[in-house]
């Protein structure tokens, strides 16, 4: 019987795991087609997250059913509440990376190809080094990697100010129109949410590894 909940334990994590590959590969696709001016990717990108929400549910359900039905020990207990807690950020992460691409859409077929991405390559590729990185600490339980994530998330906060700095400049007026600067403020804040929830799941992974926040 214990080996049979074991494997329940192990398809959760398992599950997660893809989750978390999905939602990485959902914000590669968003931001990398902005910066490439590649609609394929931006396109890819909105059409994965109905099936990352649907992944999400499936982890919740299946979380619920095993703490209402199994009686888990505090360290199982642990997990499952972890893993409800992750799938809702990944999750999210995807919303987000679904957002990028609603906007690069508009950008890319309103504004043409877009001169001056700003810092959004650099930002971007440090959020999906921290998603990877989330990922990673929680399948190879590494906690130093977790307490990294929360020291990496400041780097991707600076950046989003600078550009919003950048952005309400007036004399950066004369480079795109209003509506591009606001898009382009939009994205860049939801690079910095993502990189806000990859640091809400390495809390996760510090919690589930020695009980702490």
């Amino acid at each position: 019987m214990k080996r049979y909940f074991h494997k329940e334990l192990t398809e959760l994590e398992n599950k997660l795991i893809l989750l978390g590959e999905k939602s990485h590969q959902v914000v590669q696709l968003a931001v990398e087609g902005l910066i490439e001016n590649n609609l394929d990717k931006v396109n890819e990108a909105y059409k994965m997250d109905d099936y990352v929400d649907v992944l999400e549910m499936e982890i919740s359900h299946a979380c619920i059913r095993y703490m209402s039905l199994r009686g888990p020990v505090s360290s199982d207990l642990r997990l499952l509440v972890v893993a409800l807690k992750a799938s809702k950020d990944f999750e999210r992460i995807a919303d987000e990376a679904h957002s990028i691409a609603q906007k690069s859409y508009r950008l890319l077929t309103t504004e043409g190809s877009l001169k001056n991405t700003l810092n959004l390559s650099e930002m971007g590729k440090l959020v999906c080094e921290l998603v990877n990185d989330s990922i990673s600490c929680f399948v190879k339980e590494d906690i130093d990697k977790a307490f990294l994530i929360l020291k990496r998330d400041h780097e991707i906060d600076a950046i989003n100010q600078k550009h919003f700095d950048i952005l309400s400049n007036e004399a950066f007026r004369d480079e795109m129109s209003d509506a591009a600067r606001f898009d382009l403020m939009l994205i860049s804040k939801s690079i910095e949410r993502i990189g806000d929830h990859a640091k809400n799941i390495a809390g996760g992974v510090i919690f589930l590894l020695n009980g702490d926040q």
